[in-house]
């Protein structure tokens, strides 16, 4: 028989994004507090409503506008039991357009974090990223790989380098402080609510697909990549923080099916059944000259299958159903609002 759940009082960083509003509302039903700590440089405020709309939640639901390192110091350790630290600069578009941006985000917030945490030696988990892996040198992707990134004149993999010293911060408070540090990479993670504003390729191809728009591939289509639904990955996230041989140590979040950039795009057109067609457009136009990229990203899930027993349950292609669901209601709601206002 499970023990019964005590409800935890949770402090969440970047609550307001995409897999910020989806963890949210897994804490919030079954019975934890969560207070949301967000700027919404890229979090949207709408994700708020969707979590609120369940009365239930209300009143164990709390957000703080701000960035991270400013709000910190107004809140005390002792009133929480543990911290989703999510919030980060995210999307190719915003890595190349905002590379300052990116690092001092990266870095700065994840330090004042780890610092916070370890005052009451709080449970913590920390968002990465499979870019980490940079080039890759073996396919799948294993946690203790080793690393080889682009050269530093291309912007692209600044993004990498500064979640990669956020994981070495993390590691090394809990070596030194015996801080209850885990760290998640995220492979893809796609479904409702992400919006393509920054390069995410799924929703962009989505929302391009129900309007009858051209579907844009960028390079030559033939780069692959695993996408696993948000609902697959938020469900794992508190066993990592809950579980204490987790502590310390790195894990993949993600799917192990690859499936290359030209094929999502046509199943995202056949899945929807929209007329558009399919363009491919060089990196140089679609972001800036020398542009780099790798082939394939692809994880290895065995440490996290092994661990906690994950196991993705839904089909791309219900995520790429859903998803279009909420962006029609997405469209509908704006369109509403531009109406009445």
């Amino acid at each position: 028989m499970s023990t019964p759940h005590k409800p935890l009082r949770v402090l969440m960083t970047g609550g307001g994004g995409f897999i910020g509003s989806h963890l949210s509302e897994l804490l919030l039903d079954r019975g934890d507090t969560v207070t949301v700590v967000d700027d919404f440089s890229t979090g949207r405020r709408g994700n708020l409503g969707i979590v609120r709309s369940v009365p239930a939640r209300v009143d164990r639901y709390r957000v703080i506008e701000g960035t991270v390192s400013a709000v910190l110091p107004s809140l005390s350790p002792l009133d929480f039991d543990c911290v989703y630290h999510l919030a980060a600069a995210v999307g190719v578009r915003m890595v190349v357009e905002r590379p300052i941006h990116t690092i001092e985000t990266n870095v700065h917030e994840t330090s004042a974090v780890l610092k916070f945490c370890a005052e009451r030696t709080l449970p913590v988990l920390i968002a990465s990223t499979s870019e980490v892996y940079g080039k890759g040198v073996r396919v799948p992707m294993r946690e203790d790989d080793d690393v080889v990134y682009g050269s530093t004149g291309f912007s692209r993999w600044c993004y990498a380098c500064s979640k990669a010293i956020d994981e070495y911060l993390a590691l090394a408070y809990h070596r030194e402080f015996g801080l209850p540090a885990v760290i998640a990479r995220f492979f893809n993670t796609v479904g409702p609510r992400q919006i393509g504003e920054y390069g995410m390729v799924l929703p962009r191809f989505v929302a391009a697909a129900l309007d009858g728009r051209d579907l844009e591939v960028h390079g030559d289509g033939m780069q692959s990549r695993c996408f696993c639904d948000v609902r697959d990955v938020v469900r794992v996230l508190p066993k990592l923080v809950e579980t204490p041989s987790c502590h310390g140590r790195v894990f993949n979040i993600g799917r192990e099916e690859p499936i290359t950039i030209r094929a999502l795009a046509e199943l995202v057109v056949s899945t929807l059944g929209s007329p558009s067609k399919i363009r491919v457009v060089p990196y140089e136009t679609a972001f800036a000259a020398g542009f780099d990229d790798l082939l394939v990203r692809q994880p290895d899930l065995t440490r996290i299958r092994q661990a906690v027993g994950f196991s993705p349950e839904i089909p791309l292609v219900q995520t790429i159903r859903d998803l279009a669901v909420e962006i029609r209601q997405r469209g509908g709601q704006q369109a509403a609002a531009g109406v009445s206002g």
